[in-house]
């Protein structure tokens, strides 16, 4: 939850231990996104509701709710660039 909450800069308090994690003052967030398959529901876009259904879901203690992917763009792909299109 800290993590979704740090990468998104955003203010998420988890339904499971009640903590909440406020990164709503981080710089450097320029866009941030969920992308959901088509039959998955719509208020899953809401970042707090997604990851406390993550956490309510999960049973086991040591379970993995998430992976990270980092990618690296060069540095010449601007925030404005034609470069980047999502479809």
């Amino acid at each position: 939850m800290a993590s979704a909450a740090y990468r998104a800069g955003e203010r998420i308090t988890s339904e499971y231990d009640g903590l909440t994690h406020d990164y709503t003052r981080k710089n450097g967030v320029t866009h941030t996104e969920i992308l959901l398959p088509e039959n998955a529901p719509k208020e899953y876009q809401n970042r707090s509701l997604l990851w406390n259904s993550v956490e309510m879901t999960e049973k086991a203690k040591n379970a993995q709710l998430a992976r990270e992917i980092e990618i690296a763009l060069p540095r010449q792909i601007g925030a404005d660039s034609d470069f980047i299109q999502v479809y």
